[in-house]
């Protein structure tokens, strides 16, 4: 049974930094995309960054580019989101999610898998 599990999220001052793990079971990671997304209150989900399966390519919201990193340890079967210089309006829930094929985009639906999410709060 595929089961994505997000961690690492809490409560950070503006500038800070946070790190997300999404760990997989289930199924072998490194054969799906995986996406990061989040959703705040009253707001639609929207796709954050994203990594393929194949080359490890990459992608980013323009809100978050030269601040979010992506990246995948295949022999820990998870991926994770370093968040730098965290902004007030990055406050959400973020979810991880899987693709089955090598898709690298930021269309919620094109995911076949999703996570519980993780709450980030960026307050002083």
């Amino acid at each position: 049974q595929v089961h994505l599990v997000e961690s690492g999220g809490g409560l950070v001052q503006p500038g800070g930094s946070l790190r997300l793990s999404c760990a997989a079971s289930g199924f072998t990671l490194d054969y799906y995309a995986i996406g990061w997304f989040r959703q705040a209150p009253g707001k639609e989900r929207e796709g954050v960054s994203c990594i393929s399966s194949g080359d490890g390519s990459t992608d980013y919201a323009d809100s978050v580019k030269g601040r979010f990193t992506i990246s995948r340890d295949n022999a820990k079967n998870t991926v994770y989101l370093q968040m730098n210089s965290l902004k007030p309006e990055d406050t959400a829930v973020y979810y991880c999610a899987a693709n089955r094929w090598d898709y690298l985009g930021l269309t919620p639906a094109q995911y076949h898998y999703w996570g519980q999410g993780t709450q980030v709060t960026v307050s002083s």
